[in-house]
């Protein structure tokens, strides 16, 4: 098994910066990707960003250039740092790993991009 825990969500103002983090413990041995997907009220989970375990990125199209995901293996952690946030990114963010063909999430953390 795989436990994910997100942090780092809150209310932010357009234009401004959040940084989330996703915790990885359990057996995480064999994750090949991580990833973030964001649900917003009334519409399906989309995925935001992955990367892999050997560092290849992927962005949906509508956050290029302003998110960017990282790891760092020392800490099992996956981070997603987001500038320029526009109130059509408020969503819960839920983090996501891949491991033999199976998905893991964490609870999600909440992001409000508000004035």
């Amino acid at each position: 098994q795989v436990q994910l825990v997100e942090s780092g969500g809150g209310l932010v103002q357009p234009g401004g910066s959040l940084r989330l983090s996703c915790a990885a413990s359990g057996n995480i041995v064999n994750i090949n990707v991580m990833g973030w997907y964001r649900q917003a009220p009334g519409k399906q989970r989309e995925l935001v960003a992955t990367i892999t375990n050997d560092g290849n990125t992927n962005y949906v199209d509508s956050v290029k250039g302003r998110f960017t995901i990282s790891g760092d293996n020392a800490k099992n952690t996956v981070y997603l740092q987001m500038n320029s946030l526009k109130p059509e990114d408020t969503a819960v963010y839920y983090c996501n790993a891949v491991k033999w063909g199976l998905d893991y999430w964490g609870k999600g953390t909440l992001v409000t991009v508000s004035s």
